[in-house]
């Protein structure tokens, strides 16, 4: 495998995953640990050899959590480890920050992991009841 700075030098411009739109200055990537979907070096999943990304998990309950192991990096089918994270938001966000600080697992990316960890357990929450005239003579209808 080739150093990281060079891959990188590779798929900075030309890769499948590179998103430009018109009238906007940033790149984005759409690669699965990317967490800023933010084109670069340091976001970068392919690229680096620890890399964490987070996305919603099983049937919109909680989270999953992947992470790169070290020693597949030239095995990619082995390389990536999930790990869901269901145990309501609280606990699952804490658990999440202690295995990558603790661990010393790419503690750069802690701030944009828990982020993007809470932004997911916001949005799998149910709307409230809307209260009102509506809501009222809906709830007489039935």
């Amino acid at each position: 495998m080739v150093s990281s700075d060079i891959a990188w030098a590779v798929i900075r411009n030309n890769s499948a995953f590179l998103l430009k739109k018109r009238n906007c200055n940033q790149a984005f990537s759409t690669e699965q640990c990317n967490l800023k979907n933010i084109n670069s070096f340091r976001y970068n999943g392919l690229v680096n050899t620890k890399a964490v990304g987070v996305t919603p998990g099983p049937n919109n309950k909680g989270f999953t959590l992947t992470t790169k192991r070290v020693k597949n990096a030239n095995r990619p089918g082995k390389n990536l480890v999930s790990v869901n994270m269901k145990a309501g938001p609280g606990r699952s966000l804490q658990k999440l920050k202690s295995s990558l600080v603790k661990q010393r697992y790419r503690k750069d990316l802690t701030k944009a992991a828990l982020v993007r960890a809470s932004a997911i357990c916001r949005s799998q929450k149910p709307l409230p009841k809307k209260k009102g005239g509506k809501a009222a003579a809906a709830s007489k209808k039935d």
